[in-house]
């Protein structure tokens, strides 16, 4: 679910799925090295640091880190890909390697804790070529490509293992702290709910059961909590989100911010805006979440990353560049954040991975 037409829509070129990132018009990646430059920063953005551009062209996007936090694992469109593969790199942007096999289309990777694995979602089984663009006579939707299963593989992405086997739409799963969980998306019940598997795709069980898109979930440093995104439609608008849902759609303009004890179990709504908030991720403090929302202009295309204080609800804007800034990741230490953005572009709707030194 990571695709985008025009720079009006960049912002869901990366929000789909995990978050996805993808563009029409595309810079070919150099190899430039990553470099702390003051000039990347808007005024205000006094949260950020040493900021570095880690990426240099195409369509990069959902860069997360590695425990230790000397590794990112990313997806991108760059060279001769037709859609998006999976990279890791060094978190100085070094040392840059394809470890998906770029067959199809792939989403949403993360890294075990132990390092001893990776997962990421792809549709190679259901075909070698890059699925279908959507129709978008019905408007701006993301595709919910029915071969989307998540895989497990080596650290380099060798020994590629099917954890998902089920009809439809399986993405967006991220490891436990401990690493002996996975979250994830799927449309097995014909809703798209949030689930819990073991690292082997075993113990299935279900954490959501409204209705609506529930997905991009993420666990707290802790491993008690998570963070999801998360639609709530009524009336016409859970009509239009069935029906689209059917044809393999869904409509991002509406996302709240929800967050869970999985002791608990019970959903707890953080945002209520009406905008496209999404991307949450947890401080590892455990009393901040980070995420990206046009709320400030809910029809516009303008995204920044904001962060709100779990117990007062209180939201401080963290950037300020006046077009895309999306899916951040705190390292697990809370001394960097990386996110992607469209800042320092050299065409239009190239998207990049960024890394900052955070300061309270």
């Amino acid at each position: 679910m990571r695709d985008i037409n025009t720079v009006a829509s960049s912002w869901l070129l990366v929000a789909t799925l995990c978050a996805g990132a993808a563009g029409a018009i595309a810079a070919e990646p150099t190899n430039s090295p990553a470099s702390p430059t003051e000039e990347l920063r808007y005024p205000g953005e006094k949260h950020l640091t040493h900021l570095r551009q880690l990426t240099f062209g195409g369509q990069n996007a959902e860069a997360y880190f590695s425990f230790d936090g000397k590794e990112l694992i990313f997806q991108s469109t760059r060279d001769d890909l037709k859609c998006d593969a999976i990279f890791r790199m060094d978190a100085d942007g070094k040392n840059v390697r394809q470890v998906s096999s770029g067959k199809g289309v792939t989403t949403c990777s993360f890294i075990a804790p132990d390092d001893q694995a990776i997962i990421y979602a792809s549709t190679h089984l259901a075909g070698d070529q890059c699925p279908p663009k959507p129709d978008y006579s019905q408007g701006y939707v993301w595709p919910l490509y029915e071969g989307y299963d998540i895989f497990r593989a080596d650290p380099e992405g060798g020994n590629r293992v099917r954890l998902t086997d089920t009809p439809g739409y399986d993405a967006e799963g991220v490891y436990s702290p401990k690493g002996d969980k996975i979250i994830f998306t799927s449309a097995r019940t014909g809703d798209l709910e949030l689930f819990m598997m073991n690292p082997d795709g075993s113990e299935v069980e279900q954490l959501t059961d409204q209705p609506g898109y529930d997905g991009g979930a993420f666990f707290s440093r802790d491993g008690q909590w998570i963070v999801w995104r998360a639609s709530r439609p009524e009336g016409k608008a859970l009509a239009d989100y069935q029906s689209l849902l059917k044809q393999g759609l869904i409509r991002p303009s509406q996302l709240e911010i929800f967050i869970m004890n999985l002791e608990e179990r019970k959903p707890i709504q953080l945002t209520d805006n009406g905008a496209a908030n999404f991307g949450p991720y947890w401080h590892p403090d455990g009393k901040h979440i980070i995420f990206s929302s046009n709320m400030h202009n809910p029809k516009g295309r303008n995204f920044d990353l904001f962060l709100i204080n779990v117990d007062t609800r209180e939201i401080e804007q963290i950037t300020h560049h006046p077009d895309f800034d999306g899916f951040p990741m705190f390292s697990h230490d809370g001394k960097k954040l990386v996110f992607a953005s469209n800042r320092n572009g050299k065409v239009e709707g190239e998207t990049n991975v960024f890394m900052v030194d955070w300061r309270w």
